[in-house]
């Protein structure tokens, strides 16, 4: 593996979002509760209220009257683990129409043309968040075109950092997640999400140059606090880019690229997030075991 079934994935963006389905909605005036688990948790984010699927497990009672469960593959053990324990209608996004979660669901909304095979999800996260967008009455037609263009976009300079930082408040909060699942998972560099103004509250006492850093624009008062968050960055010597966002589909582009860029200049392997080194497969086992025990 070198990466291909990551770039295949990236580029296939706009002809799968172009058949994500659009024909359903959530059922009006339903306090909608969302989760899943890694990158499905933060599409799931973008919905609305989120919990990540084993803090629903540990304490199912929640104000909401419809769970909404993110699972790409549809198997996911504690995204099952949430689904067994809710008590209220379920309905599910994912990239399969059968298996265990989707047999515990009222509704399965299937918003991918294939299972993404590379493991560094990026594809089956837009797809996921157009899905939810979709179910929420949002016009999402436009979304493949916009990401067409981002595809071809210049990508930021990046040196020879191995810290990254991403910032980001509201909607945005999700996309900096994501990116920095993607920058983790894929070019192995060491990168944080932050909330934008958490970021401002101390967390810059271990922040230097050695940092490259993005903050998400948002709008209104998310848009000044980014402002002021890349202020501060930059007073402290890091390379920082204070990046306009339309929609977390579109803004998340820019970190897929970035990763494989990364990934192919610095002699890493997207594809398999890392669990082809001997160490990595050993410490998935290990969690997998852990969780069965």
């Amino acid at each position: 593996m070198n990466g291909e079934e990551t770039r295949r994935a990236i580029a296939a963006q706009p002809e799968w979002l172009a058949q994500v389905p659009t024909d359903k909605r959530f059922p009006d005036d339903a306090r909608l509760l969302f989760t899943g688990c890694g990158t499905s948790f933060h599409a799931a984010m973008t919905g609305g209220d989120a919990v990540q699927a084993l803090e629903l497990a540990l304490r199912p009672e929640r104000e909401a009257d419809l769970l909404v469960l993110v699972s790409h593959e549809g198997e996911t053990p504690l995204t099952l683990e949430a689904a067994r324990v809710w008590r209220g209608p379920r309905w599910l996004v994912t990239g399969r129409a059968d298996g265990p979660i989707a047999e515990l669901c009222d509704e399965v909304v299937v918003c991918t043309p294939e299972i993404e095979t590379s493991w560094c999800h990026t594809a089956s996260y837009t797809c996921a968040v157009a899905a939810i967008a979709a179910l929420l009455g949002e016009d999402v037609s436009w979304l493949a075109a916009a990401v067409e263009e981002a595809l071809a976009n210049d990508l930021p300079l990046v040196r020879d950092q191995e810290r990254f930082l991403v910032a980001g408040a509201g909607r945005e909060l999700a996309t900096a997640h994501e990116a920095v699942l993607k920058l983790r998972e894929g070019a192995w560099v060491a990168a944080e999400a932050y909330e934008t103004e958490q970021l401002l509250h101390g967390y810059l006492a271990a922040v230097d140059e050695s940092v490259r850093a993005f903050v998400l624009g948002g709008e209104g008062l998310a848009a000044e606090r980014a402002g002021a968050a890349a202020a501060a960055l930059r007073e402290l010597g890091c390379d920082v880019d204070l990046l306009p966002t339309r929609h977390p589909v579109v803004d998340i582009v820019l970190f897929q690229r970035l990763t494989v860029a990364l990934a192919e200049a610095r002699g890493r392997e997207p594809d398999r997030i890392r669990r082809h080194d001997p160490r990595w497969a050993a410490a998935a086992r290990a969690a997998k075991a852990d969780n069965a025990a």
